[in-house]
């Protein structure tokens, strides 16, 4: 039997956490939050060695945009020793917990507002 996946509720998330958000580019681009990690999740295994940088303190925070995604990264991240937690609910609680977001965005788009693919 395996154990859950650890896991944060958004309110419990300290208000300057960097989050891993492991979506694709697509959804990253269209909103994120405000000093986030992108690591689209088919990229964890080979880029590792970027995780150390982007998290010295080894706490990682994943997120994709419901949790799914995520669940299993922090899984992963886990086996690999590091002390990962899933955000549950991913960016759509994030969102509607109305925590900050930032988007990525083009010429084709520019006053489009933040939001969750």
């Amino acid at each position: 039997m395996t154990s859950p996946v650890p896991a944060v509720v958004v309110a419990d998330i300290p208000e300057h956490a960097v989050l891993l958000d492991v979506r694709e580019d697509d959804e990253w681009a269209a909103g994120h939050a405000p000093g986030a990690v992108h690591l689209p999740m088919g990229q964890v295994a080979q880029r590792l060695d970027e995780l150390a940088t982007a998290f010295p303190d080894h706490v990682v925070r994943v997120v994709c945009r419901s949790g799914g995604r995520s669940a299993r990264v922090t899984a992963y991240l886990k086996q690999a020793g590091w002390d990962a937690v899933n955000v549950e609910g991913g960016m759509r609680a994030w969102a509607a917990a109305g925590r900050p977001m930032v988007a990525e965005l083009g010429p084709t788009q520019p006053d489009a507002a933040p939001r969750v693919l």
